[in-house]
């Protein structure tokens, strides 16, 4: 991992600090911020428990999931949603092809397409961690009214970029013309 060394006006040029001051100390979001940290970590750690028996990891989850909801995903396209290297997808999904868990087919209208959709296997594995964490979510959302799960929701969309150009999120966010599995 490469070192972060920062001088004085060595980051950003007058114009990107005055486009984005940042916040002034004691005016970082610490509360949220660890929130998060710690929120993160408890949610991905009952899946990642789970995968540990299987030999997988994160990126395996990940895959998966995206795989599983959107049966005939491009692998272009889990590329772009994912933002990781070919090198990285072609590792796991490798390892998920050679295992059983997903199956790759060639596109009807262009045979260079690789189109991916989960086996039955894999969907049982989606299954079992999806299982994971909406109980998680269940137990936190238990005393929370509909307003405050709405507003949970809307924070959390809030903050996903906006400009994100990834397929997946246009059709989470109603946009795009593939619809998510049920």
């Amino acid at each position: 991992m490469a070192d972060i060394n920062f001088s004085k006006g060595s980051v950003a040029s007058d114009s990107q600090e005055a486009a984005s001051p940042g916040p002034r100390a004691g005016e970082f979001r610490w509360d949220i911020i660890e929130l998060l940290f710690f929120a993160y970590r408890d949610f991905v750690g009952d899946a990642d428990n789970e995968l540990e028996a299987f030999g997988f990891g994160r990126a395996h989850h990940r895959v998966m999931h995206f795989v599983y909801r959107y049966p005939g995903l491009k692998v272009a396209d889990l590329l772009d949603v994912l933002r990781i290297t070919k090198q990285s997808l072609g590792r796991v999904l490798k390892q998920l092809l050679d295992e059983g868990y997903i199956i790759q087919k060639t596109g009807n209208n262009d045979r260079r397409q690789r189109l991916l959709y989960a086996t039955p296997k894999g969907e049982a594995l989606v299954a079992k961690l999806a299982g994971l964490q909406t109980d998680r979510i269940t137990r936190a959302l238990r005393d929370i009214n509909p307003e405050g799960v709405a507003a949970i929701s809307e924070f959390l969309r809030a903050m996903i970029d906006r400009d994100d150009p990834d397929k997946v999120l246009e059709a989470i966010f109603g946009i795009g013309s593939k619809k998510p599995r049920e």
